[in-house]
This record gives C-alpha cells, sequence and structure tokens, in this order.
C-alpha cells in the first residue's frame, strides 16, 4: 500500500513538474514576442492565467519572466508535427523548441517505438478545427445573459465541464480567427479566464477497443513525456 501511494506521489509530482515546465516556455515565448510587462503584453497575461491555472507559483511564474526577458533567454519556437498513431489514430503534436533537430528526432523515435509513424505536414491537419478555448468560473454567473453578451464576440460553444479539483467551470469555445477578439471581450466584461489556449479539435473521433485503446494511450502519454513537448491532440474517441 505505500509502495502504491508512493508511487500515485511521484506520478502527480512527474505532472506538476511537466505542467510548470510547459507554463514556463509558454512564458518565454510571450514574452519574446511581446516584452515582459503584462500590462501590455496579452499574451503573456494569458500564459500567467495558464500558469496559475496549474497552481505554478508566484516566485516560479516571476522567475520565469525575468529568465525570458534576460541577455541569455533560451529561444523557443512553437513547432507542429503531424502523424499516426497504432490503428490509425491521428496526433498532432505541439512543441516548443530550441533545436528543431532534437525535437523531432525524439518525436520520430517516440512514434516509430510505440506503433506510430510521423507524417509530412497536412497529413492530418485537415482533420482537425483550431479554436479558441477558456475556461471560466461558473459560480454566480448567469449562462444566458453570458451566452448573449459573448455572441459578440465570436462565441460557438458554451460547455460545462469541472477542473481537476472536480469544481464546476465553463468552457468558451470560439474559432481560431476570433481567439484575439474574444480574450478582449472577456476582459471588457471584467471576466478573468482560469486559462486561455487554443487546441485542435478533431472534426471526427474514432473509437477502439479496450486493448487498442492501450496502445495509443501508451503513445500519447510517451509523447506528453517529452520536455519538449507541450500538447499532444489526437482523433481517439
Amino acid at each position: 500500500m505505500f509502495e502504491k501511494r508512493k508511487h500515485t506521489m511521484f506520478a502527480r509530482w512527474d505532472r506538476m513538474a511537466k505542467a510548470f515546465t510547459r507554463c514556463g516556455r509558454e512564458i518565454s515565448i510571450a514574452v519574446k514576442s511581446g516584452g515582459d510587462n503584462p500590462d501590455y503584453n496579452p499574451s503573456l497575461r494569458r500564459a500567467i492565467q495558464n500558469a496559475r491555472a496549474v497552481n505554478m507559483p508566484k516566485d516560479n511564474i516571476a522567475k520565469a519572466i525575468k529568465k525570458a526577458s534576460g541577455a541569455d533567454a533560451v529561444d523557443y519556437e512553437t513547432v507542429y508535427y503531424e502523424g499516426y498513431g497504432p490503428h490509425g489514430i491521428a496526433i498532432m503534436v505541439e512543441t516548443a523548441t530550441d533545436n528543431q533537430n532534437r525535437t523531432v528526432a525524439n518525436v520520430r523515435l517516440i512514434f516509430r517505438k510505440n506503433g506510430g509513424n510521423v507524417g509530412t505536414t497536412g497529413s492530418v491537419a485537415y482533420m482537425f478545427v483550431r479554436q479558441g478555448v477558456f475556461t471560466l468560473q461558473a459560480q454566480d454567473r448567469d449562462e444566458e445573459e453570458l451566452e448573449l453578451d459573448l455572441m459578440d464576440f465570436g462565441l460557438e460553444e458554451l460547455e460545462h465541464d469541472q477542473n481537476a479539483d472536480n469544481e464546476p467551470v465553463l468552457v468558451v469555445r470560439t474559432a481560431f480567427t476570433d481567439f484575439n477578439t474574444m480574450s478582449n471581450g472577456l476582459e471588457s466584461l471584467d471576466i478573468n479566464p482560469i486559462s486561455s489556449i487554443t487546441e485542435f479539435t478533431p472534426t471526427a473521433t474514432t473509437e477502439l477497443s479496450e486493448d487498442q485503446m492501450v496502445e495509443v494511450l501508451a503513445l500519447i502519454d510517451k509523447l506528453e513525456q517529452d520536455d519538449d513537448v507541450q500538447r499532444v491532440f489526437h482523433t481517439l474517441a
């Protein structure tokens, strides 16, 4: 029992460390693109929101901003890789890398060792729609009024969900082209999102047997463990 609890604790810490690394790189990219003052850099404001959403300590956020604005800051860029997992599941991999040669080699190796293969640009992207996704606190909100307000800023869907603590949240989805419009619209309504991201939503999903799902999820897990990988999107139901 103790060994099981210890394993669970280490797994939780690993996920937290990975989340902090992902947020640190998002902050770095935002600082590079618009400076280190969140008052004048919407991308940095969103990156800070997302860091807070995964409980990244304030000191860590401040250090990440300071490091990203220093003369020796690592120059990260966002690069996407596309491929297929076992049983024809389409996968898109978002990375933040300072060395594309290293990253593509690692991604290819993970795909190959786990029954998949990397494709060319555009080989699976057509199976996804890129959306803006904003997570909001659900408490004390008049949903009908909120929905009407957000339609002016490009609202496509308003969904119910739960956060990691099983608390109710609202998920706002927009077209990718309306991401900044919605972000500015929420700000004009004095609504501070818990998180603001873009993601690739599959236009159709594939159902697999339990054994087949295990194979696909093993590949996704290995990809998500790689230091350069930010997020993984797929068509698995």
